[in-house]
């Protein structure tokens, strides 16, 4: 890294809280920030890969809000935020009462948004750089929001969730209509309508769906 992630983003983030889960306080980028103007070649000569820990995207939203309102799926239970982001998730899974939150993120820019947002939240959170596709997990829970953007990355994911479900872990997603959502394999736990911003989606709302792996 060519500069301190910590520093950064205290200087290029608001302390803001993401629509549809009021309850979260996370450092986020706004159009107000340079951060949200910077260039892709800016963030290469700082050293910051795209900062999607940045943004409430609309698939964690909605989870974090199933969470947050149905607080026996992880209540007293291990819990797994995969491609964690900024954390928002795992932040919600530690409100609702997990026993355990562990965050994972390969984007190396995470562990500090992440610590940032947890201890904002009052939140005791784990964090892993590991890329754990494939790898057999001690956790009872995963959760994962808006994962299913890309084609081979999706279809990895797939592949796994299905491996953890046969393991008796339990997979829910949180997904805004993604191409490569495998709708066909999942089963509806609720849909939200989650304001997002115009210039990172192709709308201000996002239809979003919480989903469990059947």
């Amino acid at each position: 890294m060519k500069t301190d992630p910590t520093s950064f983003i205290l200087a290029n983030t608001g302390l803001l809280t993401p629509p549809h889960v009021p309850e979260i306080s996370l450092h986020l980028a706004t159009e107000a920030h340079e951060l949200w103007l910077k260039t892709e070649e800016e963030l290469q000569e700082i050293g910051l890969p795209p900062p999607f820990w940045a943004f409430a995207w609309a698939g964690g939203q909605g989870l974090a809000r199933y969470v947050l309102d149905h607080p026996e799926l992880v209540a007293g239970r291990r819990v797994l935020d995969f491609a964690t982001g900024s954390g928002l998730v795992a932040i919600a899974a530690a409100k609702a009462g997990a026993a355990h939150v562990l965050a994972a993120d390969i984007d190396p820019w995470t562990e500090a948004a992440v610590r940032l947002n947890a201890a904002e939240n009052g939140a005791v959170i784990d964090f892993t750089n590991e890329d754990l596709i494939g790898q057999a997990l001690e956790v009872d829970v995963v959760l994962a929001g808006d994962v299913f953007y890309d084609r081979d990355f999706a279809s990895r994911l797939v592949e796994w969730f299905f491996e953890l479900r046969e393991n008796d872990i339990r997979v829910v997603v949180g997904d805004p209509g993604r191409s490569y959502c495998p709708k066909d394999r999942l089963e509806p736990l609720v849909t939200y309508q989650v304001a997002v911003s115009k210039a990172l989606e192709d709308s201000e709302v996002k239809k979003t769906t919480v989903w469990q792996f059947r």
